[in-house]
């Protein structure tokens, strides 16, 4: 299992519009071969800054979503609302 972590900045003006983009499309990003979680979390201090966190079941799965057209059409449409760079991070839990 891995977990994903995309932190994602945005124009102030544009937040809403990301909003919906993400609310139009969480479901089917949740439903995706291999996702058994996703959710959004927005910055308490930056309202503007967003990070979605997710998790698969392997690798593979994530590249499976991030080669589809449904990440294509979401990425797309996110993209040009940014403000700054995203960042991403894939990470697996420790267990002690």
């Amino acid at each position: 299992m891995i977990k994903r972590i995309v932190k994602m900045s945005f124009q102030p003006e544009k937040v809403e519009d990301f909003k919906t983009i993400f609310k139009e499309n969480w479901q089917r990003i949740a439903g995706f071969e291999g996702c058994s979680h996703v959710e959004l979390l927005q910055d308490q201090l930056h309202p503007n800054v967003f990070f979605t966190y997710s998790i698969w079941d392997k690798e593979s799965s994530l590249e499976k979503y991030r080669e589809s057209d449904l990440f294509n059409s979401v990425w797309s449409r996110t993209k040009i609302l940014f403000n700054d760079k995203p960042q991403a991070w894939t990470v697996n839990q420790l267990q002690f």
